[in-house]
């Protein structure tokens, strides 16, 4: 199982990559794996709020349809626009290519909230 130590974890399966107040956030390669093939994925919009813990969109795979979860709160400033064409790459490369949306942090406080690499395996 892929859990790089350099990212962040929420219970929910999420990861977020901190870098000073900017966010990105994608699934783990263990929900990806329990998921199965990603069909389609459901993002906000760029500028939409975000609260820790709130869904923020929805994933779906051919056998079910989950919600995302918000590791931290924001303001969303970017989407995987691929995602719409190729979500695949959710399953392919769920830290990479795959990442969801870029947040700008309101509460840099948060980060410390969440699970560390050997957490979130210990978890797993």
């Amino acid at each position: 199982m892929n859990v790089p130590a350099d990212l962040k974890y929420t219970k929910e399966h999420e990861w977020a990559r901190v870098s000073g107040d900017e966010v990105t956030v994608g699934i783990t390669d263990y929900a990806q794996g329990e998921l199965g093939d990603i069909v389609y994925v459901e993002l906000p919009e760029v500028g939409t709020e975000i609260a820790m813990d709130a869904s923020f969109g929805t994933i779906e795979a051919v056998k079910a349809v989950n919600d995302l979860y918000a590791p931290l709160s924001g303001t969303v400033i970017a989407i995987n626009d691929a995602l719409e064409d190729a979500p695949d790459k959710v399953n392919t490369d769920p830290y990479g290519d795959g990442w969801m949306i870029k947040i700008k942090l309101s509460d840099p406080a948060e980060v410390d909230k969440l699970m560390d690499s050997d957490a979130y395996a210990a978890l797993i």
